[in-house]
């Protein structure tokens, strides 16, 4: 972690003392504490970095630091800290990137690492082949764990990872899988292919990111290869890649959930936040409308029984949290992987006999709260109030599993069911029944008020 000291370095110009500091810290500190400074500094620190901790520093910048430090520094030591990036890193710098930049930074690339991030660029974003890296360590079959070692040590020093080397064939199909535990541990003069499993977990280049995660978690592995339609292998990806991805893909499933842009970050610019968020204040308003009218033609009745307008707010607030609790829960096991929509009858089963019991408590809770605040002649709504409370519950918990098991059937994203949107879907049925029920009972059984 950073001291005090440290961070007060700039500010006293002892950048002799900070140049120390900084390049005995770990990178990610160092990432954490350029990423804090101000504008103007950021480029001044960097540079007081060493050539390989700058390297695995810039690796752990945000994107937009990057692209900021890119241009502020000269073009030599931009391509040398670009062409010492893994590719996957390098190909997520470059989705941010100017067109023009990315074809001057490639143009400057050795061979070997443009055709790289070509390869990676190729493939469509939220697939395994857009996140994955094409450093690993691949070995021969006919090779013994003797000559293996020696590969190892002499070739793949900056591979990704050396956990798993992947054993393919001489079209480069992937074949077999050996951990490195297994080549320490085995005697030098034995085949890779005698202590190889064939029983190899793989993903292929256009599966989606987030069944990639799911799969190594099943697993428990810490890099997972990737192949092509052909089953060539062309790239892995790790451990840190796929918590990447899983908080990735939370944060843009809580932001759905909420109604607020996949982009927005807690420290993002004021107009990105207005720019995220209006859309869909504007769409919940234009439904509120919509359950707004439909209740308008009720203001007689409304205006008739002064404690419908006390309740009411009770049944949109209650309704629309009993409808987020199971969208949330269901989409929560469609995202992990947990359930599928084949398990749709037996998620909805579950939760009709859990909202049963919670209907039938909301239910009696709303009676009573109706019999308090009701005048003596209005104590009959209190009936109606605790009956139309528990019927939106069991609604609230339906349509709270089906909506998201639905749009998981036609392949969408289930956080599309955003819970405001079902709030207001749920207001609607609500108050529509309550009301229509009231007015019904004032005209056949001449309730007075």
């Amino acid at each position: 972690m950073l001291t005090q000291d440290v961070r007060n370095a700039l500010d006293v110009a002892d950048l002799n003392q900070l140049k120390c500091d900084l390049n005995q810290l770990q990178p990610v500190d160092v990432g954490d504490y350029i990423a804090e400074l101000p504008e103007k500094q950021r480029a001044i620190a960097f540079r007081l970095l060493n050539k390989d901790q700058a390297i695995d520093v810039f690796e752990y910048l945000p994107t937009e630091i990057q692209e900021e430090l890119i241009n502020s520094l000269h073009d030599a030591q931009v391509v040398q800290l670009v062409e010492d990036m893994s590719p996957d890193e390098r190909a997520e710098l470059f989705d941010e990137l100017p067109a023009g930049v990315i074809k001057r930074l490639l143009k400057e690339l050795s061979p070997e690492q443009r055709q790289a991030t070509a390869t990676i660029l190729g493939y469509p974003e939220g697939t395994a082949g857009r996140v994955m890296t094409t450093e690993y360590v691949r070995l021969r079959e006919g090779l013994t764990v003797g000559e293996a070692l020696s590969k190892i040590r002499r070739q793949d020093e900056d591979k990704e990872t050396i956990y798993y080397a992947y054993v393919t064939d001489d079209n480069r199909k992937l074949v077999r899988v050996v951990s490195l535990r297994q080549l320490l541990f085995t005697f030098p003069e034995v085949r890779i292919r005698d202590i190889s499993s064939d029983r190899v977990v793989k993903v292929k280049t256009d599966t989606p990111q987030e069944e990639v995660a799911q799969v190594m978690k099943r697993y428990d592995l810490i890099a997972i290869p990737v192949v092509d339609r052909e089953e060539r292998l062309v790239g892995i990806i790790t451990i840190d890649d796929v918590v990447d991805i899983l908080e990735e893909e939370a944060t843009e499933d809580i932001q759905k959930l909420a109604g607020v842009g996949g982009d927005e970050a807690a420290l993002s610019p004021p107009l990105l936040t207005i720019r995220n968020r209006l859309p869909w204040l504007l769409g919940i308003m234009a439904l509120y409308i919509g359950a707004a009218s439909a209740i308008a033609p009720f203001q007689p009745i409304i205006s008739a029984v002064p404690l419908l307008a006390v309740i009411m707010p009770i049944f949109s607030n209650t309704g629309g949290t009993v409808g987020i609790q199971a969208l949330t829960v269901t989409i929560r096991g469609l995202g992990i992987g947990e359930v599928t929509p084949k398990d749709t009858m037996k998620i909805l089963r579950k939760e009709l006999i859990a909202g049963l019991g919670t209907a039938v408590v909301l239910g009696i809770t709303m009676f009573a709260l109706s019999l308090i605040w009701a005048k003596p002649q209005d104590r009959w709504v209190a009936v109606v109030a605790g009956g139309v409370m528990a019927t939106n519950t069991m609604v609230a918990v339906t349509l709270g599993t089906l909506l998201p098991m639905a749009l998981k059937r036609l392949k969408l994203d289930p956080a599309l069911v955003s819970g405001p949107l079902v709030t207001t879907l749920l207001d609607t049925i609500g108050f529509l029944t309550f009301l229509t029920l009231i007015s019904t009972a004032l005209n056949v059984f001449h309730f007075t008020t």
